[in-house]
């Protein structure tokens, strides 16, 4: 069992060790940012007070035609604490807080390869979307 509440800037180190150990990459300026007004940062700690992991999204509208809907960028669990609802947890909290602000639709962008993020989803209910990702090398 998980205690889900908003991310505080207190919060910042351990969101950014966790997501640095997971992705390989620190970028703790990024997550500073998401705690900007208007974004949904939540993080889970459990019945210990333990740093369990965070979900981050934002409510975008209007993208090509598109009606406002509630995107997922990001979700990190702690993986010695993986199947154990946190993830779930934390995300029905997040598109409870999307539901508040009036969208009736949750959207997020995966890696077609990243299966571990793919069955979280899916497990989730979230199935393909109508829009189409397009994708160019610039360099």
């Amino acid at each position: 069992m998980v205690a889900v509440r908003l991310a505080l800037s207190s919060d910042l180190p351990k969101i950014s060790a966790l997501d640095a150990r997971l992705t390989g990459t620190a970028k703790p300026e990024y997550w500073r940012a998401r705690l900007a007004p208007g974004l949904h940062f939540l993080v889970a700690e459990t019945d210990k007070g333990a740093f369990a992991g965070f979900i981050a999204g934002e409510v975008r509208a209007w993208e090509f035609g598109q009606p406002p809907a509630g995107w997922v960028f990001a979700v990190q669990i702690d993986p010695k604490l993986r199947l154990k609802g946190t993830g779930s947890a934390l995300f029905e909290a997040l598109v409870m807080r999307f539901k508040a602000e009036g969208v009736t639709r949750v959207r997020t962008l995966v890696d077609r390869k990243d299966n571990l993020i793919l069955s979280f989803f899916r497990a989730q209910g979230m199935v393909a979307g109508p829009s189409l990702q397009l994708d160019m090398d610039v360099t």
